[in-house]
C-alpha cells in the first residue's frame, strides 16, 4: 500500500473514532473537515447542509477557511449550479472556482486564493442533506482515491448527523418520560 492510500486508511479512521466519541455535532463536523484538511493535503475544507426549505446551505463546519470567507453570504442552491448538481448525489470537480460560472462566489474565491473544488454530497439514506467541499489553492485534478475517501467521509458525516439528531430525539423522548411519571408519583 502507498503511503498516500494509507494516510487515507488512517485519516478515515480517525473520523470513524470522531463520530464515534462525541453526539455534538459541531464538535464532530469541525473534527472531520480538519481530518479532510490534512489527509487531503488540501487548503480547506467545509460541511454544509441544506435547510429545512431546501433553499440555503448552511455552513456546518470549516477547516482553513478566513472568516472573511465564512461570512461571504449565503450559499443559494438556485445560485450555485455546483451545489444543485450535488445535491443530486453527484460529485463535482471545479478546475478553477476563480472563473467557473457553477461557482456562485468567483471573486470571493479569488480574494481566498481558491482554485479547484471538489464536492460531494452528504447521503443520509438516499436523502442528500448536505454537501462536504475540499478546496486547493492551486489547480488540481482530484485521482480516483481522493475523490473516494472524500464521498466515504460525506457519508460518515451524515451518518454522525444522523445518530446525533435520534440520540437527541431519545434523549427528548425520555426526558419527557421521566418528567411524567414523577408527575404521577407525586400526585
Amino acid at each position: 500500500m502507498t503511503t498516500k492510500g494509507r494516510d487515507y486508511f488512517e485519516a478515515l479512521y480517525e473520523v470513524a473514532k470522531v463520530i464515534n466519541a462525541s453526539l455534538e455535532p459541531s464538535e464532530v463536523l469541525e473534527k472531520i473537515t480538519c481530518c479532510v484538511t490534512e489527509a487531503m493535503g488540501v487548503k480547506a475544507c467545509s460541511l454544509r447542509l441544506l435547510d429545512a426549505r431546501g433553499k440555503r446551505l448552511l455552513m456546518g463546519a470549516a477547516c482553513g477557511l478566513s472568516k472573511g470567507y465564512l461570512v461571504k453570504g449565503p450559499v443559494l442552491v438556485r445560485e450555485s449550479g455546483i451545489d444543485r448538481k450535488a445535491l443530486a448525489g453527484k460529485t463535482i470537480w471545479i478546475r478553477d472556482a476563480q472563473s467557473d460560472k457553477g461557482f456562485q462566489y468567483t471573486a470571493e474565491a479569488r480574494k481566498e486564493k481558491i482554485r479547484s473544488v471538489l464536492v460531494v454530497p452528504l447521503l443520509a439514506g438516499r436523502k442528500v442533506i448536505g454537501v462536504l467541499r475540499a478546496y486547493t489553492g492551486e489547480e488540481r485534478k482530484f485521482d480516483r482515491r481522493e475523490i473516494r475517501f472524500l464521498e466515504a467521509v460525506a457519508n460518515l458525516s451524515a451518518i454522525a448527523l444522523d445518530n446525533a439528531r435520534l440520540y437527541n430525539a431519545l434523549k427528548t423522548n425520555f426526558d419527557l418520560v421521566i418528567e411524567h411519571k414523577y408527575r404521577i408519583d407525586d400526585n
